[in-house]
């Protein structure tokens, strides 16, 4: 029952691990006009998000920062989302 268990998690990890690697991957296939939805489902939560509103806000501003990762390992990636579109990519070498 033991070992059932440990393979389980095992497999659980691989699968989780490739997925965020083909997250990484799909960063770069994200374009301007793609809505907030969309992004989320290619390529997951953000590692960093700041918001600029406030009480005389006519839409809400969100940046998002994907770090390095595996797949996509030298790039920082800054999408830009206002009113839950993106309107801007930034995508820096990092060292």
């Amino acid at each position: 029952m033991h070992s059932r268990l440990t393979l389980i998690f095992a497999l659980c990890a691989i699968v989780a691990g490739s997925a965020h690697a083909q997250d990484a991957w799909e960063r770069g296939f994200i374009r301007k006009g793609m809505q907030e939805g969309e992004v989320l489902q290619r390529i997951g939560p953000p590692d960093h998000e700041s918001r600029v509103s406030g009480p005389n806000a006519d839409v809400e501003v969100k940046t998002w920062t994907y770090f390095p990762a595996r797949r996509d390992p030298q790039t920082l990636s800054i999408f830009t989302l206002k009113g839950g579109v993106v309107v801007e990519i930034d995508r820096k070498i990092s060292r």
